[in-house]
């Protein structure tokens, strides 16, 4: 059986003002009827095939994340509630820990999109042998254009006990354009999702040898950690001491055996407004209208009217438009990951 974890960290700023850090991307319906997590939740929610989810947060997303459980059915799950945020690498060693060293771990944040999940599932049983022969496998998104917004996997010679499944060469930070070009021009590239298949012990063995404070400090913080019913609450100073950072520079990048495996499951990593416009169900005009929206002669926009607002446009383009609560975010679709300088800006200039 394979262990769900899932990571509920994040507060997807992207998104304002629908996600926030008090309710963020992963807990909102931003595609469909049920929320990104719940979404997560239904992907592995083949008992044949997954065991109960594992799910690592921090304190103040314990309710959304057990009111998305129990809406899913869900009364086994174990929840690790994070002290602090300490980054990918640190949340998986205290997932790890938490499950018996021969566990098969598949790691994945809550807040991507999948629509074709039997092409995932399929992934999953591709990269297995390779991982049980002792590889941590990734998965690559098989790239539909030049990205530099995500990384990528430079995949590398064919592994010989799983068929479709690579050794990595390299990983490549976020590329200019031009080097992005080049990427897909040569093939052989992938879009890393961030997820992961790997046995918990040959996780944790490259941990202690790579980073062994690191390693240490989410040790001590599992051995003394408190049990509260499925709720498991790390020892605070000795996760305190970890340090920060992502499994890709912790782990992936200085493993002696890493893998990816191609898949195209339709992901997204849901990352800002413009995501969601390419996401979504399109009028006529290419526009995307959720809630009480009205539009006359308007094309190619993201139209979001949340909390009983009405929103009407007219004569515009490429524009995302957004209501929530109290808030009302104009602008243009291609400057959408700018969203994150509005919310940086409201934090430091806090309402009086």
């Amino acid at each position: 059986m394979i262990v769900p974890v899932i990571l509920s960290g994040g507060s997807g700023t992207r998104l304002w003002p629908v996600s926030t850090s008090a309710a963020p991307k992963q807990f909102q319906p931003l595609i469909g009827e049920v929320s990104l997590f719940r979404q997560t939740l239904d992907r592995v929610a083949d008992r044949t095939r997954f065991a109960a989810p594992l799910v690592v947060c921090g304190p103040g997303h314990v309710a959304p994340v057990e009111a998305d459980l129990a809406a899913a059915g869900i009364a086994d799950a174990r929840v690790i509630v994070e002290p602090a945020a300490r980054n990918t690498a640190p949340a998986i060693a205290l997932a790890a820990r938490a499950c018996g060293p021969d566990s098969l771990l598949l790691v994945m944040p809550a807040d991507h999109v999948m629509t074709d999940v039997t092409a995932f599932l399929r992934a999953i049983d591709t990269a297995r042998p390779a991982v049980e022969a002792g590889a941590i496998a990734t998965f690559g998104i098989a790239p539909s254009h030049p990205e530099t917004g995500y990384g990528y996997i430079a995949a590398g010679e064919a592994h010989p006990d799983a068929p479709g499944v690579h050794s990595v060469r390299r990983f490549v930070e976020k590329p200019p354009r031009e080097r992005a070009e080049a990427m897909l021009a040569e093939g052989g590239h992938y879009w890393n999702a961030g997820i992961f298949l790997m046995r918990a012990d040959h996780f944790l063995t490259e941990l202690e040898r790579q980073q062994p404070a690191m390693a240490a400090a989410c040790t001590a913080a599992m051995t003394d950690a408190r049990h509260d019913g499925g709720r498991v609450h790390p020892d605070t100073d000795a996760f305190l001491r970890s340090p920060a950072d992502s499994i890709d520079y912790a782990v992936m990048e200085g493993a002696d055996r890493v893998v990816v495996a191609p898949v195209e499951p339709g992901w997204s990593d849901v990352g800002g407004w413009a995501a969601l416009h390419a996401l979504g169900t399109k009028d006529d005009a290419g526009n995307v209208r959720i809630g009480d929206v009205v539009t006359l002669d308007a094309e190619r926009n993201y139209l979001r009217a949340d909390g009983g607002k009405r929103i009407a446009v007219v004569g515009v383009s490429d524009l995302i438009v957004v209501t929530h609560g109290d808030d009302i975010l104009v602008i243009p679709r291609e400057r959408a990951q700018e969203v994150k300088a509005i919310v940086e800006y409201l934090a430091a200039h806090p309402p009086r």
